[in-house]
C-alpha cells in the first residue's frame, strides 16, 4: 500500500474518493498497516536490483511516502519524484533531492522526465488503460533503467468458500471493482507486458505476508472493511452480521488464512 492512486470504474481518472477519502483520520493509519507489511520486501528487492548513489527515481502513487522517504535516506539518490494525485501525505518529507508531483498518471500530457528507478506499488490494477500506462512507465526509463511494478493477487484457499473471511474477501474484490475499477485478473501477465515493451533481465516474485491476528496486515484489512460495509452489503454477497464475523475472526488468535499477496516484477531498459 504504496499511495492513492487515479483511477475509477467510470474512467473518469479519481480513485473512489467516497470509499477511501484522502482527509479521513483514519487514512494514513490504514495505508501506513499496509506499507509495514510490504516496504522490507520492496526496499530490499530495490537494494537487489542496484538502485544507489546517483539514481534518479520515480515513486509512483508515493501515498504517506514511506518508499520515498527510503529512497532518499537509503541508496543516495540524486533526485527522487513522489508522485500522486493527492500528495497531502508528503506533507513532513523536506529534502532538496525531493520533487513532488502532484498529477494523475491517467493523463497522457504527462511527462516527469526520465528515470533510472520507476517504483509502482497497489497503483496499476486500480486504473483504466494499465496496459499503456505500464508502455508509458516504460518510456520513460533511462538506458539502464528499472522498471518495478506490484499489484496485488488473491490466493484462496479451494476448499473454502463459505466461511465469514472468504465471503468478505470476495464481496471485496466485487466491490472495488464495481466503484473503482480495481482488476487484479491481468497481475500475473506483467512479466509478459514488460517482455513486450522492450526490457531485458525481466524477472518476478510472490510474496504473501503473514496474516495474523494483530499484525498490521490484518489491521489493514480490517480498516479497509470498516470503510467499505455500505459497499460490501451492497454487493448482495454478505450482510452486516457476516462483516462482523469476519472481523471477529480477523482478530481471533484462532486466525489462520492466506491472504492476498503481491506480485512484483521488474525489467531493465538495454
Amino acid at each position: 500500500m504504496t499511495g492513492r492512486p487515479p483511477g475509477g470504474a467510470s474512467g473518469d481518472g479519481r480513485y473512489g474518493e467516497d470509499l477511501f477519502e484522502p482527509g479521513h483520520p483514519q487514512e494514513a493509519e490504514r495505508i501506513d498497516a499496509g506499507a509495514l507489511a510490504y516496504d522490507p520486501v520492496t526496499t530490499g528487492r530495490l537494494l537487489a536490483l542496484g538502485v544507489g548513489p546517483g539514481s534518479r527515481c520515480l515513486d509512483v502513487g508515493a501515498g504517506t511516502g514511506t518508499v520515498t522517504r527510503w529512497l532518499l535516506e537509503e541508496t543516495g539518490a540524486a533526485e527522487v519524484v513522489a508522485l500522486d494525485r493527492d500528495t497531502s501525505g508528503l506533507g513532513t518529507l523536506t529534502d532538496p533531492r525531493l520533487r513532488v508531483l502532484t498529477a494523475d498518471l491517467t493523463d497522457e500530457s504527462l511527462r516527469p522526465g526520465t528515470f533510472d528507478l520507476i517504483h509502482a506499488r497497489f497503483v496499476l490494477m486500480h486504473l483504466p488503460g494499465r496496459r499503456g500506462i505500464i508502455s508509458r512507465l516504460a518510456g520513460w526509463l533511462n538506458p539502464g533503467g528499472r522498471l518495478v511494478l506490484a499489484d496485488a493477487v488473491e490466493v484462496p484457499d479451494p476448499l473454502d468458500t463459505s466461511s465469514a473471511y472468504r465471503r468478505v474477501m470476495d464481496a471485496m474484490w466485487q466491490a472495488l471493482r464495481s466503484t473503482i475499477g480495481t482488476d487484479t485478473s491481468s497481475v500475473p501477465a506483467y512479466p509478459r507486458f514488460l517482455r513486450e515493451e522492450g526490457l531485458c533481465d525481466v524477472a518476478a516474485e510472490l510474496y504473501c505476508p503473514p496474516l495474523v491476528a494483530g499484525s498490521p496486515l490484518s489491521l489493514f484489512w480490517s480498516e479497509t472493511w470498516n470503510r467499505m460495509r455500505p459497499e460490501l452489503e451492497g454487493t448482495g454477497r454478505v450482510d452486516g452480521d457476516v462483516i462482523d464475523e469476519a472481523q471477529a475472526y480477523l482478530a481471533s488468535p484462532r486466525f489462520a488464512e492466506l491472504g492476498p499477496g503481491m506480485v512484483m516484477a521488474w525489467g531493465r531498459r538495454p
